[in-house]
């Protein structure tokens, strides 16, 4: 995207975790609204003005425009509701509270919307995160596709430091489970693809999974633990691309040690699909120490979703700001960032 590019129009792929979208993000957006919280580019920001108790707020927001509504494992309301929890809390906040609006389609089932809001009530009660605010909107029949929600969420995380600047060689990366799950789990609702693989979204909210590992302590410092993201558009491949690019290390990872469920691998090979790339919402990336990565994972593995946690590779002097991946049967192949989405529409 050029400034001198008035011709250009949107496309599909400028929203899809790709290189489109995060060059729309850096050439239009960041440099229109620039600022030193906005230039941070986290999850979520972090606005530091509670010195009295040490503590940091932090505001995120999102829109959601998956289909089909309902999918295996979830729908667009606890979606909205996980994924607005998460961005909170990768960045080692607590949520605390949610805004929601809905533009609804008209001619949208009453009792559509109603399972809908029930799902986003049950995720927020469990969570102790109360939705406090909201705006709703109907629009003529044919303007919309049913629902779309637009959530902001507000959390506070004690002072630590979380940042893509503390990352070092010998820094380890750790997953807390397989990946793919979500994006198939969208497309087989949709019917497009003849595939019986039962595949269910890994659609959950990972506070207290964050919280465990941010508790451990060595002295009055943080367990080694670098920085934190949620691998959703684009999958695990754009969120390594998007902690390396940049910078002055690279990231290796190993395909070997790569949790992928063995329904997700079989539907990415009959449908020519990469794990690496296909979005989740239950998923957390996190940079730690080497020294503490075996103590970290411990800790993850003792949560219901972090039992299947694993180091998957590690932070390395060069080739600075690429991924690449120690393929099974030992050969090298560069992990870049796609230009757009594999699967639209999935979040």
């Amino acid at each position: 995207m050029k400034k001198n590019s008035g011709s250009q129009r949107i496309s599909l792929a400028h929203g899809g975790g790709g290189k489109l979208m995060h060059r729309l993000i850096k050439e239009l957006f960041q440099e229109k609204f620039a600022n030193e919280i906005l230039n941070e580019l986290s999850d979520s920001a972090v606005v530091e003005f509670l010195p009295k108790n040490n503590s940091s707020l932090c505001f995120t927001t999102d829109s959601y425009v998956v289909n089909p509504l309902f999918f295996p494992g979830g729908d667009i309301g606890k979606l909205a509701i996980c994924g607005t929890i998460n961005d909170l809390a990768v960045v080692g906040a607590k949520p605390r509270y949610i805004s929601c609006a809905l533009i609804i389609e008209e001619g949208l089932e009453y009792e559509v919307l109603k399972r809908i809001t029930e799902s986003m009530a049950k995720i927020a009660r469990d969570e102790d995160v109360k939705i406090v605010t909201g705006d709703t909107k109907v629009v003529e029949k044919g303007n919309l596709d049913k629902l779309f929600i637009n959530t902001a969420g507000l959390g506070l995380r004690k002072k630590i430091n979380l940042s893509k600047e503390t990352i070092i060689p010998g820094d380890k990366i750790i997953v807390n489970g397989s990946i793919g799950e979500h994006g198939l789990a969208i497309l087989a609702a949709r019917g497009e693809f003849n595939f019986q693989a039962k595949i269910s979204s890994d659609c959950a909210p990972l506070t207290n999974l964050i919280q465990r590992i941010i508790n451990l302590r060595r002295s009055a410092a943080l367990c080694g633990i670098k920085f934190m993201r949620d691998p959703t558009r684009g999958g695990l491949a754009a969120t390594l691309n998007e902690i390396a690019g940049g910078m002055n290390f690279g990231i290796l990872i190993n395909e070997k040690d790569i949790p992928v469920k063995k329904e997700v691998r079989a539907a990415c090979e009959l449908l020519g699909f990469d794990p690496l790339y296909i979005a989740n919402e239950g998923k957390v990336v996190v940079i730690v120490s080497g020294k503490d990565a075996e103590v970290v994972l411990k800790a993850m593995r003792q949560d219901p979703l972090g039992k299947e946690s694993r180091i998957i590779g590690e932070v390395t002097k060069a080739p600075g700001g690429k991924v690449i991946m120690k393929t099974k049967i030992r050969g090298s192949r560069i992990i870049d960032m796609l230009v757009g989405d594999q699967l639209p529409r999935i979040c």
